[in-house]
Parts: structure tokens; C-alpha cells; sequence
């Protein structure tokens, strides 16, 4: 099949997602666009690790890989990157599977040679069977899922979210890999942006490089029960406040902070707004949601100014490693 190899790249940290990392696993598999290899980076879990190279000893398309780096989901990535043979490595959460044409839509916007990223649409799968009535579709990224304001179709970005992206491997030869220091580690405080900061850095060392969202490379992403209440809401908000002014500290608030002064100005209050005008009609949740917006905004505000404040005082620092990746079969 014509257009670049793709290596799909899966990090796992915990047996108690193993049927998802199975599901997950499958889906590639399952592509209308094969890809080159799937590779599943376990972070630090020897049981984990070898559980999966049981499962996967016969198969000559999935290749199992400790984290070769400090624990936390940028270093898997990493490991991921180094290890793959595809031109593009797409990165596929754990929790997640990908519909049959995921790979295809990425395929087809390589076709550009300016482009260098391209990210897809992540759809929730709400443990319960349904959104909260009060969870607010702005705030969807809390859960690692797209969220309302991102412009349709394929249209070009600051940058892609990181459990439904792919990459050029040139975008590593020019930038580095992901941040370490930044974004996920396993049960910790669930940071992130990672891949946020990756993608401003890119632009940076590739002024020319296009980055793109493809709401068509579609992938379902499972949000457990504990992520459905407002105590995790507000958890995650913060932490995102904190990943934030490191963004901010590396690449200037200018840049690292340009989406989120749209998103703030523009999305946020109309969300607000919308959730008033359903109270006032009687809607289930309307008020909550306005609410949730208002609680959202202000808890990542109150994480921005505590990271910031760390940042100067370097109690936070994050490395950006240099990957080799493998040679090209």
C-alpha cells in the first residue's frame, strides 16, 4: 500500500488495563491502512512486561519494550520512537481503540511533505454509559478526550493531543522527543502537555512544518468511573494549570499560551452562557456545567500561578532527550 510506514506506538503501565491494552492492540490490527508494527512500551512493571511478552510471543507485528528511560509516559514515548521502523510512529492510548480508518486519514495527509503531525478526534466512553449531566464538553480534554471549540475537519493547529497523534520521524530528528519531567506518571498527579510543548518546540526548529487535526482519524477512549465526578475534575484542572507554566516557561507565554487565550475568551464563555440559558429552560445539568466551566477556570488558573512561582524558583524542570530512532527497513 502506498504512503509512508507507520509504526504504532502503545504505552502501558498497569494489569489493571489489560483487556483495554488487548482491545487496543486489536484495533491496529484491525486497520483498513495496516501498519508497519504495533509496539507496546510498558512503563516500569516487570509483571506487566512479562505478561505481554507471553501474550505476544508468537506475533511477528507486535513487539513488547521496557520504558528504557526515567518512569512516566514521555519517556515510554520515547523508548517507543527510538525502537520504530515506520517514516510516521502514531501513538494510540492504552485505554483506547482506534476506529478502522484511523490510519488511512493519517496516511492520506501525508501526502503533503510539509506536514509533520498530524492528531485526530477523541471520542469519550463514559464508564456510567452516559455524560455526566454537569461535565461540561469544553472541558473533555480533562478526560483526555476532544473537546468543544477545536475547530472541524482537517484544519492546522498549535498542536495535537497526545493519545491520538502521529508524527514524522524527521519531527524527532529536528526537535527531540517528548519533554521528560512533563506530562504523565502512572498514578501520580496527572499532569500534562507534553506533547504540547513538543509540538510549539517543532515549529519552532520548522518554521515551515504543518501540524494538523483530522477529525475523521477517530479513536474511543474509556473514562473510567473515578474520572466521572467532580473531584477529579477539579484534580485534573489543576494539574493542568501547573503543565501549563512549564510550557510557558520554556517556550514563552506568548507562544505556550496562545490556544488557551482563545479557548478562555471565546469558547469558555459561550459555554457558560449556554449552560444559563438551559437552567433557565429547565434542561438537567445547565447550571452545573456553568458552573463546572467557572470552577474549571479558576482551579487552573490557581495551578498556573503555583507552577509558575515553582518554575522561578527551579523546584520544576523538565529534560528534552535527543531520540535516535531505528533505521528504516
Amino acid at each position: 500500500m502506498s504512503g509512508p510506514g507507520i509504526s504504532v506506538v502503545i504505552c502501558a503501565y498497569t494489569e489493571d488495563r489489560w483487556e483495554d491494552i488487548l482491545a487496543a492492540v486489536s484495533s491496529v490490527r484491525a486497520q483498513s491502512r495496516p501498519a508497519l508494527e504495533t509496539l507496546l512500551v510498558v512503563d516500569h512493571n516487570q509483571t506487566l512486561l512479562d505478561r505481554l511478552g507471553k501474550e505476544y510471543k508468537e506475533a511477528d507485528d507486535v513487539r513488547v519494550l521496557a520504558n528504557a528511560g526515567p518512569r512516566g509516559l514521555s519517556a515510554g514515548r520515547n523508548t517507543g520512537i527510538a525502537a520504530a521502523r515506520g517514516e510516521v510512529v502514531a501513538f494510540l492510548d492504552d485505554d483506547a481503540v482506534a476506529e478502522r480508518d484511523w490510519l488511512r486519514h493519517f496516511t492520506e495527509a501525508y501526502e503533503d511533505p510539509r506536514v509533520l503531525a498530524v492528531g485526530g478526534r477523541t471520542v469519550p466512553v463514559w464508564a456510567s454509559g452516559r455524560r455526566p449531566a454537569w461535565f461540561p464538553e469544553e472541558f473533555d480534554w480533562v478526560v483526555g478526550c476532544t473537546y468543544r471549540g477545536l475547530p472541524p475537519g482537517r484544519v492546522r493547529v498549535r498542536n495535537v493531543l497526545g493519545g491520538n497523534a502521529s508524527f514524522r520521524r524527521s519531527a524527532f530528528d529536528a526537535a527531540g522527543g517528548f519533554a521528560t519531567g512533563i506530562g504523565r506518571d502512572g498514578d501520580k498527579r496527572p499532569l500534562g502537555c507534553e506533547e504540547t510543548e513538543l509540538c510549539i518546540r517543532l515549529s519552532r526548529a520548522r518554521p515551515d512544518a504543518v501540524l494538523l487535526i483530522d477529525d475523521r482519524a477517530v479513536i474511543h477512549h474509556r473514562v473510567p468511573e473515578v474520572r466521572e465526578h467532580f473531584r477529579y475534575f477539579r484534580t485534573r484542572a489543576y494539574a493542568e494549570g501547573l503543565s501549563k507554566a512549564l510550557v510557558a516557561r520554556s517556550v514563552g507565554a506568548e507562544k505556550g499560551l496562545e490556544s488557551e487565550r482563545r479557548y478562555a475568551t471565546r469558547v469558555l464563555p459561550a459555554g457558560v452562557a449556554r449552560g444559563l440559558r438551559d437552567a433557565l429552560l429547565a434542561r438537567p445539568g445547565g447550571a452545573g456545567r456553568a458552573g463546572a466551566i467557572v470552577a474549571g477556570v479558576l482551579t487552573a488558573a490557581g495551578g498556573y500561578v503555583v507552577g509558575s512561582v515553582r518554575a522561578r524558583r527551579g523546584g520544576t524542570t523538565f529534560q528534552v532527550p535527543e531520540v535516535e530512532v531505528a533505521a528504516r527497513e
